[in-house]
């Protein structure tokens, strides 16, 4: 069927902006000047965990909905797609996923990329910038002015990385274990671990987790009993969220290296549950750490949606003007 084009009262410039994450994908309708059509939200998109064809199903159905809400024909074409996923690491990832978003149709023009450069354009207007996700995994990038990007594979331990809530699960719960049992040191994480089950010992959560008669993607949940733990004084806990923060200030120290914004203002940018979430241990650390290798570094805990920024980065394209910025902003604020 061919497909239709848009009404004239529609030809502002429209886009559609998706930023699909590991738990959830957010996708918005708008128009060069800002204006918000449609905004919704469905199941999560990242093809890590649901495929390239199942990422572009999710997103597809979204499409169509924004497309209902709008007021626009069911098959009609937008002007531009900005589509950012979690899972899009490698070039051969975001080429393949390119490929399967224009083969969609839902834009004359597209972009895809990782979902961390959605996150980095919603938390600065700042050209130089890098941005650190730390949410159920970890990840960077960052960004020049003259467009050169810096990038890692955020493939978890393979490629080197540490941290992020469901790393941070899994230590609070092996810390746990260990101090329990005499084989580490005694931490308060084993009473809150075994406490937050409702079991009465670790042994007993990690009995339940084996038998799945707790499911083990609450294993995730434990982020944020580490954080209470290390809040309380626990020493295991507090060193484990230290670990976390150097982590995220060597992305940050490596990326500005690469891009050679060391000696120079730039914007960082923290976002997802587990920076967002403003723990004063984690934070300060970070703070601490940032300015001892970027004494100029600018840092933003993200408080916008990370769709915003696939938003913007669609406005950016079409050359739209800082009032529309504006407006967007506002918009969905």
């Amino acid at each position: 069927m061919p497909r239709e084009q848009v009404p004239d009262q529609h030809r502002r410039g429209l886009y559609v902006a998706v930023d699909g994450g590991a738990t959830k994908t957010a996708l918005v309708l708008g128009t060069s000047s800002g204006e918000v059509l449609a905004s919704v939200r469905g199941a999560r998109s990242s093809p890590h965990y649901v495929g390239v064809d199942g990422s572009i199903a999710v997103i597809d159905a979204l499409v169509r909905e924004a497309r209902a809400v709008a007021g626009l024909p069911a098959s009609a074409v937008l002007d531009r797609a900005e589509v950012y996923l979690a899972g899009a690491d490698l070039p051969a990832e975001v080429e393949v996923l390119d490929k399967a978003v224009g083969e969609a149709g839902w834009a004359r023009e597209h972009r895809v990329d990782n979902d961390t450069f959605a996150l980095l354009r919603a938390g600065t207007d700042a050209r130089d910038a890098v941005a650190v996700v730390c949410g159920t995994g970890i990840n960077c990038v960052g960004r020049t002015a003259d467009g050169r990007t810096a990038r890692f594979p955020s493939l978890g331990p393979i490629s080197g990385d540490w941290g992020g809530g469901e790393h941070l699960g899994q230590i609070a719960l092996y810390r746990a274990a260990r101090g329990e049992d005499g084989r580490g040191a005694a931490t308060a994480l084993s009473a809150a671990v075994a406490g937050h089950f409702g079991r009465a010992s670790v042994e007993e959560v990690s009995a339940g987790l084996h038998f799945e008669q707790i499911p083990k993607t609450r294993v995730d949940e434990l982020s944020l009993v580490l954080f209470a733990v290390a809040a309380a004084g626990d020493a295991v806990a507090q060193r484990i969220v230290a670990r976390q923060a150097e982590e995220i200030v060597s992305l940050v120290r490596v990326a500005a290296g690469r891009l050679d914004l060391h000696d120079t203002p730039y914007a960082v940018v923290l976002g997802g549950g587990v920076l967002a979430a403003r723990h004063r241990l984690l934070q300060d650390a970070i703070e601490e750490g940032v300015a001892a290798h970027s004494p100029y570094a600018a840092l933003t805990f993200l408080t916008a949606a990370p769709v915003t920024g696939a938003a913007l980065l669609a406005l950016d394209a079409f050359g739209a003007p800082p009032s529309a910025i504006r407006v967007l902003r506002a918009a969905l604020r």
